[in-house]
């Protein structure tokens, strides 16, 4: 498999600063890097007379108040990807302090909504346009939204820039996933910002190696099932990732849980939860 791409040009990841990724778009990465969220989570500002946040991030002062003057105080609107605690707390702050309309699949995780929003749902602004896509599979409640002047598809956890995304069942679901990549591949968007990571300049080719990678992995369980005859969640990742940080390891095992669950979907093979013994089905 092809490496995954690198974007040509990016524009730095600057921790609590507003950074020009367009004309229209400015991004603020939050102070809050760790192994699951790479440099930070990052939040974008869409428009500049009247100012549409997408993902306020977690709930930190210092990173609200870096959105806040930023937009100078003309914040109309929030659109939350979805209610992980990185991405969604920080609406609370700053509802309290500009009253802006909060949009999101449902309230959920402590976010409180004005709006519930599904796929299709559009703002129209004099300055621009977002049209929502439901992309479930990282969470069963994310949405990407397409700022359609731009063809610039804001794609939260669904895709990120740098590295995979980890689907953790119940709530995530390997088998929506593919259904959601293969949905945003047929949008053809011109760049993808994602919640974490640079702007993605080439999103077919990154989908592309997404889809692969995916695929290729659950050729590799099913195939360790078939050798073995029976294994255990924590037996495949074992088997299946080489010298893997022991930090990764449960995110190892959440993804593996969730590949085994879209097999079993399939018909592939058995097995009933992360703990149990999965077979191949003969």
């Amino acid at each position: 498999m092809t490496e995954i791409p690198i974007p040509k040009n990016p524009v730095e990841l600057v921790h609590e600063k507003p950074v020009a990724i367009s004309e229209r778009i400015r991004r603020i990465t939050a102070k809050n890097p760790s192994h699951m969220t790479g440099k930070g989570t990052n939040t974008y500002l869409v428009g500049h007379e009247n100012v549409a946040v997408i993902d306020p991030g977690p709930d930190d002062k210092t990173h609200s108040d870096a959105i806040l003057e930023s937009a100078n105080g003309s914040i109309r609107w929030i659109f939350c990807t979805h209610t992980h605690p990185d991405h969604s707390p920080g609406t609370a702050r700053l509802v309290k302090k500009t009253g802006a309309q909060v949009f999101a699949y449902s309230n959920r995780n402590g976010l409180k909504v004005t709006k519930q929003i599904r796929d299709g749902f559009r703002l129209e602004t004099d300055e621009f346009t977002i049209r929502t896509v439901a992309t479930p599979g990282h969470a069963s409640n994310h949405l990407c939204y397409l700022v359609e002047e731009e063809q610039t598809l804001f794609s939260g956890d669904h895709i990120m820039q740098g590295s995979t995304v980890v689907i953790s069942p119940p709530d995530g679901d390997m088998t929506a996933y593919f259904q959601s990549l293969e949905k945003v591949r047929a949008l053809q968007p011109r760049f993808l910002a994602p919640g974490h990571g640079y702007v993605i300049d080439q999103p077919i080719a990154h989908i592309d190696w997404y889809l692969d990678h995916r695929r290729e992995r659950e050729e590799q369980l099913h195939g360790l099932l078939i050798e073995l005859g029976s294994a255990r969640v924590s037996q495949l990742v074992t088997a299946a990732y080489e010298n893997l940080d022991p930090i990764l390891v449960p995110m190892a095992r959440r993804s593996v849980h969730a590949h085994l669950r879209k097999l079993r979907d399939e018909g592939k093979v058995e097995g009933e939860n992360a703990r149990a013994v999965w077979k191949p089905v003969r």
